[in-house]
């Protein structure tokens, strides 16, 4: 019997009422009523054939808030009102399945407008509050874990980027540039040593590891103006923070995920950028299968054996994820992983490849209530041949737990693992994983090493040396840039013009390209004649400390960088 149905409630009073099923319409929009400010869809029964379940949340100009995806992986979506930006008092839900039996010819014949069964909500009803950063917390192992999701992902606070207090906001700022999206990312210094005046700020501070900027009371209120540019396509992505952009071949590389202004998730979360002329290329759509849903603080690598990417992790909200995507670039298809062994939902952690296995390190990681999160020291190995997950037994000097760090494999042996933050406290320290030996080892350096800080980019150069650039201190976003050399265990700082804006959670990677156009004529006269590629880094995004989110792409010759 299929009793496949898509059902949605409106507001925290509402019951379940049935928008979709396999004996009626494939297409449905609902006029959403003005009392509603929190919508769920969800489907239940089993989808056989069927794709997936196109949402979409338009205001009143049907200019979409945001769009979602059910999937028979991804199985519910909710929205809240101060969460989305332009939500108005006139909202439209449009819900269309796709698959199956269904004649896509005659959707727009068979459109069925559904009524909303009014129902009077509570006056005492209030909106979600910021939580409160109280407690001092307990260090436990990761190991405590016990592989109970419906648990874990309840609530999280250490789930997103830190900012100051709860009780004060900042005002949204406007963007000077049209590459900048406006609102207040990291707390200004004042704000900071205000909020760590108490015991040292250890309990002051609690749970704010990769803290999404605390929304301000007036935002339910507050309406975006609406621009014609919104309307408009998008020529490239939107400003964002804690995305990834991972490079698949030497003209092409994928960025995913990330979020925007007003601590929205990016509604343009897939996007690829053609380095031959630098130019961007809207990929959502281009994708088949069931996409991930949208989340920051995750990680995404590329196999070059394979040609996959391999998307592990992050958070969205109070929603964590341990699941594993997989998008294979030549059929250009996402399959979701049902994998086998434990390993907790994990958000800021570091994902390397090695021997075609990930090995993730560190992250933070949800606990159930009253529990704040917590970070974790943990090493998990994901085998996509057996597609199962396991702790290898590693020795040496371990690092402590910590998130938003980075790793760089070095020469095809070694992962070093650099900085990062565990309320808190944040690291400048050094740890080298052998990979042969599979033993930990602090590194002892020379050199003007880079201050502490956490949501920093990294990226290799050559075979002896990588890169750091940015980051967040705890007070502020970073703009310096340090080059470390694994054969004399030493630090050099760089001063690059390009990379003098602040930023925290930007994406950094190094790709080889035929010829770049920031490069000199002399520079490109000399590649071409000993016919040579050019390794270029590119940085792009993160947030400042003037609420900016940036979609800028920054491009650095990697031999100036070595020079």
């Amino acid at each position: 019997m299929d009793d496949f149905a898509v059902y949605a409630v409106f507001g925290v009073n509402g019951s379940p009422q049935r928008l979709l099923g396999a004996d009626g319409s494939s297409r449905v929009r609902v006029a959403v009523p003005p009392s509603v400010h929190q919508v769920v869809l969800f489907s239940s029964g089993q989808w056989g054939e069927r794709i997936c379940v196109n949402a979409e949340l338009n205001d009143a100009d049907r200019i979409p808030i945001t769009i979602g995806k059910l999937t028979p992986y991804n199985k519910c979506l909710s929205w809240e009102q101060w969460e989305e930006e332009t939500w108005t008092h006139s909202v439209t839900l449009i819900v269309t399945l796709e698959g199956g039996n269904l004649m896509k010819n005659n959707w727009s014949d068979t459109e069925f407008i559904f009524a909303v069964k009014e129902y009077t909500p509570k006056d005492t009803v209030a909106p979600p509050t910021t939580r409160e950063l109280n407690g001092k917390r307990k260090r436990e192992k990761i190991a405590d874990y016990d592989g109970d999701e419906n648990e874990v992902m309840k609530r999280g606070e250490e789930n997103t980027c830190a900012t100051g207090s709860a009780e004060k906001t900042t005002p949204v700022r406007k963007a000077k540039g049209p590459t900048k999206v406006g609102q207040k990312l990291f707390t200004s210094g004042g704000e900071t040593t205000k909020m760590k005046g108490t015991a040292n700020g250890a309990e002051e501070v609690q749970g704010i590891v990769g803290r999404t900027p605390l929304q301000s009371a007036s935002r339910v209120k507050s309406r975006q103006t609406k621009t014609p540019t919104q309307a408009a396509p998008l020529v490239g992505p939107s400003g964002r923070w804690g995305q990834t952009l991972c490079p698949i071949d030497a003209q092409t590389a994928i960025l995913i995920g990330g979020q925007g202004s007003r601590m929205h998730f990016c509604k343009d979360p897939m996007w690829k950028l053609c380095t031959e002329d630098m130019s961007w290329v809207a990929a959502e759509t281009l994708a088949k299968g069931p996409t991930p849903e949208a989340r920051i603080g995750h990680t995404a690598i590329y196999d070059p054996d394979s040609k996959r990417i391999f998307v592990f992790g992050g958070s969205k909200n109070k929603k964590w994820f341990n699941d594993v995507h997989i998008l294979d670039t030549q059929s250009w298809k996402w399959t979701m992983v049902e994998a086998q062994g434990k390993v907790p939902p994990l958000a800021y952690h570091s994902c390397s490849m090695f021997r075609g296995e990930l090995f993730v390190f560190g992250g933070v990681f949800p606990r159930p209530n009253p529990e704040p999160d917590g970070c974790s020291d943990s090493l998990y190995i994901f085998d996509p041949h057996l597609s199962i997950w396991y702790e290898p037994i590693v020795t040496g000097d371990k690092p402590s737990p910590r998130s938003g760090h980075s790793a760089c494999v070095m020469q095809e042996r070694k992962i070093y693992v650099f900085g990062g933050w565990d309320t808190p406290v944040c690291y400048n320290d050094m740890y080298m994983l052998d990979l042969g030996l599979m033993e930990f080892s602090a590194v002892k350096s020379t050199g003007k090493a880079p201050s502490p800080r956490s949501w920093h980019g990294s990226a290799v150069l050559s075979d002896t040396k990588f890169l750091i650039h940015g980051g967040y201190n705890g007070n502020n976003a970073l703009s310096d840039t340090f080059i470390f050399d694994i054969d004399t265990n030493s630090w050099t700082e760089l001063t690059l013009p390009e990379l003098s804006v602040p930023r925290a959670g930007h994406s950094i990677i190094t790709m080889e390209t035929a010829s770049c156009h920031h490069f000199s004529e002399e520079d490109e006269d000399m590649n071409m004649d000993v016919g040579q590629v050019s390794r270029t880094l590119l940085v792009f995004g993160g947030g400042d400390n003037e609420g900016n989110f940036y979609s800028d792409l920054m491009t650095v010759s990697v031999k100036e960088l070595l020079s």
